[in-house]
């Protein structure tokens, strides 16, 4: 079975990786502040670092799922948006590892403290460590990003989704190549036996 022929798959299974990828990690420790005043240091998720975070993860898991049920125009749709949602994604949180703003860590610091302003806060931290989490999750979006290419490149080659709620006639004229798991999945809904 060639590579577009399973694209749908292949697209789904990838958003969706990135998508649970992006949402595990945005409950996990993203950096450490140490305090300048030795006091115990800070912990910031990735929800907090990044506020975009969780809910553009979802947002991938959603089309992700999309992906196995729509017709060609929304394909491109759906993976022209994956493609955005990974490539900001990626830029923020490629900024907070290597650079790592203040901003990315002042709404906690402000929370643990009690003091606000820039240049309190810039005063209150020694340092800012970032923990593995920030690196995975750059590897979730690059995952996101190559598979929504994937997707727009093979689009035009996948089965059309849906065929369930048509004939069974109709159907089964499109049976003229192989079929990928969400073909064969719907194929036993209807009664039929993928493998004849």
């Amino acid at each position: 079975m060639s590579m577009a022929r399973r694209g749908r798959s292949i697209s789904v299974i990838g958003l969706l990786l990135a998508g649970g990828i992006g949402i595990i990690s945005s409950t996990q420790t993203w950096l450490t502040v140490i305090r300048a005043d030795a006091g115990e240091p800070i912990v910031v998720a990735g929800a907090d670092a990044l506020a975009l975070l969780a809910p553009l993860s979802l947002a991938v898991l959603a089309v992700g799922a999309a992906l196995a049920l729509v017709g060609r125009v929304l394909r491109y749709i759906f993976a022209a948006l994956a493609l955005l949602a990974g490539a900001l994604l990626a830029w923020w949180t490629a900024e907070i590892l290597f650079s790592t703003p203040l901003s990315a860590v002042a709404p906690t610091v402000t929370e643990a403290t009690g003091l606000a302003g820039s240049d309190t806060v810039a005063d209150m931290i020694a340092a800012i460590e970032p923990s593995a989490w920030p690196a995975i999750a750059l590897i979730g979006w690059a995952i996101q990003i190559v598979t929504a290419v994937f997707a727009l490149v093979t689009a035009h080659q996948w089965k059309s989704g849906g065929r369930r709620f048509r004939t069974d006639a109709a159907a089964s004229d499109e049976h003229d190549g192989p079929v990928d798991a969400i073909d064969s999945w719907d194929d036993l809904s209807r009664g039929t036996d993928p493998t004849r």
